[in-house]
Formats: C-alpha cells, sequence, structure tokens
C-alpha cells in the first residue's frame, strides 16, 4: 500500500468507521473498551457477509498486528492482520480462518466470495489510507 502503516493501522482500529469505506461492513459498534478505537480485549459487534457477529480482539500490536475472535449462528473466525512498513507505504496481509456449519455452506455455495470480500477490504483500506490517518473523533 502506498500508506504509511500508521494510517492503515488508524484505519483498521477505527472500525466503528468501516461502513463508511467498507461495503461488507454494517452497524459496526464497540460494545465493551474503550470508543472510538479498537484496543486490546475491546468486544464489538457488526454485520458482514450478511451475518451478525460478535468479535474480540485477540491480538493487538500498534501498527504492526490486529487480530480478532469472529462467532456468528454457525460460525466461529479467527480474522488476523499484519501491516510491515516497505519504503513509503507498508505490506499488509489478511487471513481468516472459520469453521461451523455456515461456514462450510458458504464455502460450498459460494467457494470465491471470502476471497474476494478481503480484496475489496484491502483495496479499499489502501484507498482510505492513502489520503491520510482518519479524522479526529467526535463526542458521542
Amino acid at each position: 500500500m502506498l500508506a504509511p502503516p500508521t494510517a492503515v493501522w488508524a484505519w483498521l482500529v477505527r472500525a466503528e468507521l468501516w461502513p463508511r469505506w467498507y461495503p461488507n461492513s454494517h452497524r459496526v459498534r464497540i460494545v465493551n473498551g474503550p470508543r472510538p478505537d479498537l484496543a486490546p480485549g475491546s468486544r464489538f459487534r457488526w454485520w458482514t457477509f450478511g451475518v451478525p457477529i460478535d468479535s474480540t480482539v485477540a491480538e493487538f500490536v500498534p501498527c504492526e498486528r490486529l487480530a480478532w475472535t469472529a462467532r456468528g449462528l454457525g460460525v466461529r473466525a479467527y480474522h488476523a492482520w499484519l501491516l510491515r512498513p516497505a519504503g513509503d507505504g507498508c505490506h499488509v496481509l489478511t487471513e481468516e480462518t472459520q469453521r461451523g456449519w455456515a461456514a462450510r455452506l458458504g464455502s460450498l455455495a459460494m467457494p470465491n466470495r471470502m476471497h474476494r470480500g478481503h480484496q475489496v477490504w484491502l483495496e479499499t483500506l489502501a484507498r482510505q489510507a492513502a489520503g491520510g490517518p482518519p479524522p479526529p473523533a467526535q463526542p458521542d
């Protein structure tokens, strides 16, 4: 990405803004932990791939690594992000593992949906971060 890890990180941890730029996230709300940014142990609820999900931040190394667990009807998942500086930007790797009947059914019915969805997430994240970090949070 042609954005520094600090800008990429800032957009990743500002989860409640994901729906403004990532079309596969909806109704993201931090329900336990500081706001507006995700933090170690933060719990958030959201909709993705048409499924309501309850997630908890499991790994948190600023500007380097972010991961969360995810639970929804028929699915348990672990989603991780890895950021590495590279020249004037950074390399971003994201990976997700899933278990459960809904995950198996989804991969059979739409085998590349998750890959395509995560590619869109990476592409839209790159565009957002190229413009710098998100604006300062407004009080509720």
